[in-house]
């Protein structure tokens, strides 16, 4: 058993003998050197593009890009047009199902408000008292900070309108018999 513990001895004792500190210094590098060119992408030189395109057919691209920029404004400008209906932001000052509520809270609005016209709507089973048509939000902040002094709940929602040109006959004929009363 002792001719064990004596070879394990040894063994180790040999071990850390055969190991030796490896010395990392900066100047095994030092000599170092790998190309990579061959494996990096090629990419052209700019300012040599740049310098060899004219003013002047810069000048001619910018005005070709107004004349197509011109027609797309115009061709969404009649598509706009011909829609009904447009997208906007109302002031909705009162929905629920109550008849009588929905009335007072109209004629409030017209009796404290003088400059805003209330509309109410009726969508089943709902009413709704808005004020304003808006096609940006921010253009309704300054109704809703007036109506929100006296009515707490309002608040600003999105909502369709329909354009003036596309009324349909009935609304125009209710337009003249409220306009000849």
């Amino acid at each position: 058993m002792r001719i064990f513990w004596i070879l394990g001895l040894v063994l180790i004792l040999a071990s850390c003998k055969i190991t030796r500190k490896t010395s990392s210094s900066a100047s095994n590098y030092a000599n170092y050197q790998e190309n990579l060119n061959s494996s990096l992408p090629k990419y052209p030189d700019y300012r040599a593009v740049m310098n060899s395109k004219s003013s002047i057919e810069s000048a001619e691209s910018t005005e070709a890009i107004d004349g197509q920029l011109n027609q797309v404004q115009a061709s969404l400008i009649s598509k706009n047009k011909s829609e009904p209906y447009f997208s906007g932001y109302s002031v909705l000052v009162y929905s629920g199902i109550d008849r009588n509520k929905a009335f007072k809270t109209r004629d409030d609005l017209a009796m404290n408000f003088p400059d805003l016209t209330p509309e109410m709507q009726y969508q089943q089973p709902r009413y709704l008292v808005k004020v304003g048509k808006f096609a940006h939000k921010i253009e309704a902040q300054k109704s809703f900070a007036e109506v929100k002094t006296q009515f707490p709940t309002a608040r600003i929602i999105q909502d369709r309108f329909q354009r003036e040109e596309f009324k349909t006959l009935n609304e125009l004929n209710q337009e003249n018999a409220e306009g000849q009363n």
